[in-house]
């Protein structure tokens, strides 16, 4: 026996001077990932978080894709294209939310988190102003990892989903001035200009994104665009972006009320720093406006920046107030759902994916800032610091809690 014994160890000896293969690292975490897309139930939300390219996409590189019955049906994608993309289609609502990553357009209800399987990764859309009260605190609850679509920050610190939702809400207010304009309750006007007749005048309250789609598309028609901003380094970018000189103001009410009365249309394009959009217009601005003048509320999730605006709804969308028509639907990209869901798409599936080649959400974080820039909560723990104070919650920072992973 103990020759034996020696033998093995002078072999093993031997064995351990030879030169050894390289074992390459395998990245932890890139297992197959279960994606659920529930229907969305949240008003006049008719988006759907992937269309089925995307969804093809993900399926081919081994992730498993449930989607809830009718999901895609108000963006124009039947449960058909969704199972011939390689998704399982799914009846029962909550097989759907208990899978490991659920995606979602809209902030998820406090019925929807309790479905959620403990330890799950949500991404949605935040939205602190129309999300239920409680629903962080029952977020924390299921030690939910989640990530806000509308916080993503890429490596130029733009924010590519707003900024997508915004050129969209921008042409789209648009297209709906000039049908408004040229109906029934307005006088027969043609946005834009031809030979020989004076072009309509479209006032935007707001130098960013939307504004300045918003610009783009008028200008395209003929219009004679008027853009206000109290931002004067707005106003400079979006003359520079335009490629072209076109009239702007900061926000002096003297002077938006001269422009306001000629005005064939006004676009509420502003964004405030806090929850609630600041009023610009007031009622007397309003009143003082032509006949048939259109006001499209783009403002209007966040109180609106005119006076006279209230909230209405796709399907009653509009509203005549001092002989002004008033437009003021939230949620604007969802009137163009299907667009709108391929912008989406076109963003969060190349995201996830991505999160998948890092090896996982830990490392993904720790390697890539745009999936760092959209994290507010982990493993039930607020780690935004505004999110937080903005609900009188405490919370801690991300790298903190990643240390003791």
């Amino acid at each position: 026996m103990d020759t034996g014994r020696k033998a093995i160890k002078a072999l093993a000896k031997e064995a351990a001077l030879l030169p050894q293969e390289e074992l390459l690292q395998v990245k932890a975490g890139q297992e197959d990932l279960t994606i659920g897309i529930p229907k969305e139930t949240s008003l006049q939300e008719k988006r759907v978080a992937l269309v089925p390219e995307a969804v093809a996409l993900l399926v081919a590189h081994g992730h498993e894709v449930l989607v809830e019955s009718e999901a895609g049906l108000l963006s124009h994608f039947t449960d058909i294209d969704y199972s011939e993309s390689g998704a399982r289609i799914v009846y029962d609502r909550k097989k759907v939310f208990q899978a490991g990553l659920v995606l979602k357009v809209e902030p998820p209800s406090i019925e929807e988190v309790d479905m959620m399987s403990r330890g799950a990764t949500l991404v949605s859309a935040l939205q602190l102003s129309v999300q239920s009260e409680n629903l962080l605190e029952e977020l924390g609850k299921k030690k939910i990892t989640a990530i806000a679509w509308d916080y993503l920050k890429n490596k130029n610190g733009l924010f590519p989903l707003v900024r997508a939702m915004g050129e969209i809400a921008g042409n789209v207010s648009i297209l709906i001035a000039g049908a408004l304009l040229s109906g029934e309750k307005s006088r027969g006007t043609l946005l834009g200009g031809i030979s020989g007749v004076r072009p309509c005048e479209v006032v935007i309250l707001g130098a960013g994104t939307v504004g300045e789609f918003a610009a783009r598309a008028a200008m395209g028609l003929g219009a004679h665009v008027k853009i206000f901003d109290d931002r004067q380094h707005r106003l400079v970018r979006i003359q520079q972006s335009l490629g072209t000189r076109v009239w702007t103001s900061t926000i002096q009410p003297s002077v938006l009320n001269e422009a306001l009365k000629t005005a064939d249309v006004a676009i509420g394009a502003l964004r405030g720093e806090g929850q609630r959009t600041p009023v610009i217009v007031s009622e007397t601005m309003v009143s003082a406006m032509k006949e048939g003048a259109v006001i499209i509320d783009v403002s209007i999730d966040k109180g609106g920046c005119f006076e006279t605006s209230r909230m209405t709804s796709h399907e009653n969308p509009t509203f005549v107030h001092h002989d002004v028509i008033h437009y003021c639907v939230p949620n604007i990209a969802s009137s163009v759902s299907g667009t709108a869901s391929q912008a989406l798409s076109n963003i969060i599936a190349p995201f996830i994916l991505g999160v998948v080649s890092d090896g996982g959400l830990v490392p993904s974080i720790r390697s890539s800032n745009i999936v760092k820039s959209g994290i507010y909560m982990y493993k039930g723990v607020i780690t935004h610091q505004g999110i937080a104070e903005e609900r009188g919650l405490s919370y801690k920072e991300l790298d903190l809690l990643l240390a003791a992973y």
